[in-house]
């Protein structure tokens, strides 16, 4: 198994930011989410994954310690971008997210 597979097999966050993340997995485009998130395209996914866990843990520290910067948007704009990219680089019965 990736590290970045373990990493989010590991990954525990509240319920509701996770069911927000799942809903906008129906309208997530690669093409246009990546640039705005990262600001580029990158061609890997398993690169792709390990640049959204970093920006993710980031996001993530914020919220947890009540950081005025911290933004729900953007955290379900990572989470639902980590879901699509892990999906399409792992068989479905290896994330359970």
């Amino acid at each position: 198994m990736r590290p970045a597979i373990t990493r989010l097999s590991q990954m525990k966050r509240p319920k509701l930011l996770m069911k927000a993340a799942r809903f906008a997995l129906e309208g997530y485009d690669r093409k246009r989410a990546l640039p705005r998130i990262l600001g580029k395209t990158p061609a890997r996914h398993d690169h792709t994954i390990d640049e959204l866990l970093l920006h993710e843990e980031q996001v993530e520290s914020l919220r947890r310690s009540g950081g005025a910067d911290y933004s729900p948007a953007r955290h379900i704009e990572l989470l639902t971008a980590i879901i699509a990219e892990a999906r399409s680089l792992a068989a479905p019965d290896q994330v359970q997210l």
